[in-house]
């Protein structure tokens, strides 16, 4: 466990870092949410990702998202940096894999931290380096028939 302070020489008792996962099952907001409440926490930021019908230009039918088998263990190390960085009272992220529709949720972060700002800039961090550092590939299939493969979710 990274240790998290509210206040210097206060550190929090229990690991923040609440829900990591990497599904094939679809996500529950509910669930994210539940798992970052926290009775010291003024501020919960939440980040949905959802499927969008559309990318650079393309109308999107579907897509598929796989990771590598060291995905949530990368998950897990950014996660920790992030509780390292802001005063995180609970962290939680789920990305799907498989197949998705239009809509579907693929991504669900929430941060809970004693004010809002610091919740916000700790979820922010935590979606933005989740998407640049975790191994997880994004594969777009377009009306036109055409596909791509994205690096990183």
């Amino acid at each position: 466990m990274v240790p998290t302070y509210d206040h210097p020489g206060e550190r929090v008792a229990d690991d923040p870092i609440r829900l990591l996962a990497i599904r094939g099952t679809p996500l529950s907001l509910d669930e994210v949410f539940q798992a970052v409440g926290d009775d010291a926490a003024g501020g919960t930021a939440l980040f949905v990702g959802t499927v969008r019908n559309h990318d650079g230009g393309a109308d999107v039918d579907a897509l598929g998202y796989s990771s590598h088998p060291t995905a949530e263990a990368e998950l897990r190390r950014v996660a920790e940096k992030v509780v390292a960085d802001f005063p995180v009272r609970a962290l939680a992220a789920v990305h799907r894999v498989g197949d998705l529709a239009v809509g579907d949720l693929a991504v669900v972060v929430a941060v809970s931290c004693p004010h809002r700002a610091e919740a916000f800039a700790a979820c922010r961090k935590l979606i933005d380096d989740l998407k640049h550092e975790v191994p997880i590939w994004k594969h777009q299939r377009f009306s036109d028939g055409t596909e791509e493969w994205v690096g990183s979710c």
